[in-house]
């Protein structure tokens, strides 16, 4: 089924510039630090990143702008979600990733920030220049409370300074507290409320239970937030859609500048090889391979997969094919040959 006939795609006139370059999966995601004061019982985050001063680039763990610029361009990004934990905890690191970016890419790099903060003009004036669109995650305790309060401010405050505004909130029940507010944001981002490792706890404690059994998506939670997603300043993200189409856009882009010559790319943007392990890095290749379908490592030899498939039968020891995201990424299957 082509992607764009889905009807958790909404129309690009109710998506934020940032939204619009997920969607084609066209933005490196910039995970600042792990480090956040608050502990929404919500929170996804892995066990590796949550309350952790760790800085990656998509997946890549990253200790210079240096290292996450070359990451951007593996990707040709065309702009960056810069996210968290919280990022102003890190704020000195989030200006001078933010301003490499915009260095490197010219002003038309589009940059989004999310943050559970209300942050002051001080703050938002830091990142003037640099961050493009600002959503703000209001914890869930005060939804109830939002207009007139210290978020409402930071919102007024940003749309003053020059930023679009929005708010974005996993798909919890009060969503409606944020329409006493929706004339003063460009959007309402709503992400469909996720089962993680680390709030599985807590999802149990509340009677939450997934929707499916291939889905971290929770069961009930569009429902929750039904009464609203009419509005035309309301976006609504399914965490298929994360899945299904923003994430293999973002793999696609990766897999089309860093896989080899040998790398099947697949429809999900995952690359598939075949690996020999070997003794000898000079162990016998057929000479009539071309050198472009393999490559010699000290304990392996990785080609095509369909060659290893062919030949494997002449050649002693484990041989494997592994599918794995590009750019030396996750490994999703190993299958022995």
């Amino acid at each position: 089924m082509d992607d764009s006939s889905s009807e958790d795609i909404p129309p690009h006139s109710r998506l934020s510039a940032g939204c619009k370059l997920c969607f084609e999966g066209a933005k490196l995601v910039l995970f600042v630090t792990g480090l956040c004061e608050r502990s929404c019982w919500y929170c996804p985050l892995s066990a590796q990143r949550k309350n952790k001063d760790v800085t990656f680039a998509n997946e890549h763990v990253v200790s210079s702008p240096e290292e996450m610029l070359a990451i951007a361009h593996k990707m040709s990004a065309l702009g960056t979600g810069i996210t968290g934990g919280e990022p102003f905890k890190a704020t000195n690191r989030l200006v001078t990733y933010a301003k490499a970016l915009k260095d490197e890419f010219g002003p038309g790099h589009q940059i989004h920030l999310y943050s559970g903060v209300a942050p002051t003009r001080a703050e938002l004036m830091q990142i003037q220049g640099l961050v493009d669109e600002v959503r703000l995650h209001p914890p869930h305790e005060v939804w109830g409370s939002i207009a007139g309060s210290s978020f409402h401010d930071s919102i007024r405050t940003a749309r003053e300074l020059g930023f679009d505004i929005g708010i974005e909130v996993p798909s919890l029940p009060g969503i409606e507290a944020f329409l006493a507010i929706i004339d003063d944001l460009d959007f309402l981002n709503i992400n469909e409320l996720e089962w993680g490792e680390s709030n599985a706890a807590a999802m149990r404690e509340r009677g939450h239970e997934l929707r499916g059994d291939v889905s971290n998506a929770v069961q009930g939670g569009k429902e929750a937030v039904s009464s609203i997603l009419s509005h035309p300043k309301v976006h609504w993200c399914s965490s298929d859609f994360k899945d299904r189409v923003q994430l293999r856009m973002r793999l696609k882009r990766i897999a089309a500048n860093t896989a080899r010559e040998f790398d099947e790319i697949t429809p999900d943007g995952t690359v598939v090889y075949g690996v020999w392990e070997c003794d000898d890095p000079r162990s016998f290749v057929p000479d009539d391979l071309d050198g472009d379908l393999y490559t010699r490592y000290d304990d392996r030899i990785e080609m095509a997969w369909w060659i290893l498939d062919s030949i494997g039968d002449d050649m002693p020891g484990k041989k494997y094919v592994i599918e794995r995201y590009p750019d030396n990424g996750l490994v999703v299957e190993v299958t022995p040959l």
